[in-house]
């Protein structure tokens, strides 16, 4: 690899601009010799390559604001907007399309047919399914044959 493309790597595996990313000159070698990801990884795990701290222009407010929330203040009831679920880390759409995936592979090896696809994709897009095992469990409960090896492997599509 050339140095700007171990460069591009490791913004992309440090999640940082490419700006940010310094090789030492020590390393300058090893990092034209890198080829693969996992060279550059360990060139970061070895501090040859690292990236420059975050500059963070936040106010005095914003400091003690931080700092009492690291200690648990202002974060009551009278601070949320939204309920639980809307605040959760759980993203919807990424579940959906989970949920999605596991019907387009039961589809495509006519385990279901057309309608009941249908059927289960309104229920999916209705919000019906906390989780993907819920969806398998509602789908066996429907009186369609998944063997134990089928639903393990369509628990990790």
């Amino acid at each position: 690899m050339s140095i700007k493309l171990t460069r591009r790597v490791a913004s992309d595996i440090m999640r940082r601009g490419e700006r940010s990313i310094r090789i030492k000159p020590s390393a300058l070698d090893d990092a034209k010799k890198a080829i693969t990801r996992d060279d550059v990884k360990d060139m970061i795990k070895k501090g040859s390559i690292y990236a420059i701290v975050e500059k963070h222009n936040i106010s005095k407010y914003g400091k003690e604001l931080k700092k009492k929330r690291a200690e648990g203040r202002k974060r009551g009831p009278g601070k949320k907007k939204g309920t639980k679920k809307s605040r959760s880390t759980a993203n919807h759409m990424k579940r959906m399309r989970s949920q999605r995936r596991i019907l387009a592979a039961l589809k495509s090896d006519k385990t279901i047919d057309n309608e009941q696809y249908k059927e289960f994709y309104a229920l999916v897009k209705g919000g019906t399914f906390q989780t993907k095992a819920t969806l398998l469990n509602h789908i066996k409960s429907k009186g369609v044959e998944l063997s134990p090896e089928r639903l393990e492997k369509l628990k990790h599509i």
